[in-house]
């Protein structure tokens, strides 16, 4: 692995959208803004492909959710107003998507896990517009990913290091190496979900082992430590999702996610509540759209075969 690495694919440079063309973006992706239903209908439970292998959930402003597949990194689309679906971008042996984010243009940001790489997927059409090796192929996990200026930041649960990968645009890799209170732990998951932080120039990223959260700033890679008051960690953190100067944690194998108010200098995070919910089966990760938090059943404790069953729930944020 290198300090700087190099693309394997460059993205085509991203046109400006005005009105009309995204318009025409929500008619192609089939996200035209009819509802018939009223919001207060849609369902809150949606099943997904037997043996999909869920982790990641990313929506747009269009009301659909992508989620991601560990099983060969296929990509599925739900509309949340009816729960159905289908697979817009087929995976392929070896290959995996764990976190993804969608951004404005219509392009997926996705986690390649294992593999060390990030993916750059159209989800009007499902085509494959970029590869970037992040790392080498083993000894690391490409886990979560957020969208924050002109890059897609990446954690890596087994180094030290974020790496920003340019949006729609050429430009090389960034490997933010993470210093200041940051300590890696050999052999569990260290960083794994990671949100914009509030002041628009840095990052807050979850320690999954042993449950902490750090502020990092995107200048330097200095990590601190964000004091915890109200509960002493968030251990097995997976998922971030933040509105405002409020911070939802998914604590995946305690079914649950926390809810913390975030401190002004964001050196210190209050409990403010907890959610849980009966069908919570080890939810990995939220999104957002409305009201609700759309979370995914990742059933890390049932048996993850091709005949397993596997869904995503909806709870009031």
């Amino acid at each position: 692995m290198t300090g700087n690495p190099r693309p394997h694919v460059r993205p085509s440079r991203r046109a400006v959208l005005g009105g009309a063309a995204l318009a025409a973006l929500a008619t192609a992706a089939g996200t035209a803004p009819a509802r018939a239903v009223p919001r207060t209908a849609w369902p809150t439970r949606f099943p997904l492909p037997d043996g999909w292998l869920p982790e990641g959930i990313t929506i747009g402003s269009a009301p659909y959710a992508y989620l991601g597949s560990r099983a060969g990194g296929a990509i599925y689309r739900a509309d949340l107003r009816t729960g159905e679906g289908r697979v817009i971008h087929q995976g392929a042996a070896g290959r995996t998507s764990i976190g993804l984010k969608l951004d404005r243009d219509g392009l997926l940001y996705v986690a390649g896990g294992g593999g060390g790489s990030a993916r750059i997927v159209d989800a009007r059409t499902g085509e494959l517009r970029a590869t970037h090796q992040l790392t080498a192929a083993t000894g690391h996990f490409i886990n979560d990913v957020v969208l924050l200026g002109d890059r897609a930041w990446f954690t890596d649960s087994r180094g030290a290091v974020l790496y920003g990968v340019p949006r729609g645009r050429r430009g090389e890799v960034r490997a933010l190496p993470l210093t200041g209170d940051w300590t890696q732990t050999p052999d569990v998951n260290n960083a794994n979900g990671v949100v914009a932080a509030p002041d628009g120039r840095g990052l807050i990223v979850v320690k999954s082992t042993p449950g902490e959260l750090y502020h990092v700033g995107l200048r330097t890679g200095r990590a601190r430590r964000i004091a915890l008051s109200g509960a002493s960690d968030v251990v097995n953190g997976d998922g971030l999702l933040r509105v405002g100067h409020t911070l939802y944690v998914v604590q995946n194998r305690l079914n649950r996610v926390t809810v913390w108010r975030l401190g002004a200098d964001l050196a210190t995070a209050a409990l403010r509540r907890t959610i849980t919910d009966p069908r919570f089966d080890v939810p990995t990760t939220a999104a957002r759209f409305g009201n609700r938090l759309y979370l995914v059943n990742a059933r890390f404790t049932s048996p993850q075969e091709p005949t397993t069953t596997f869904d995503a729930v909806a709870v009031p944020l």
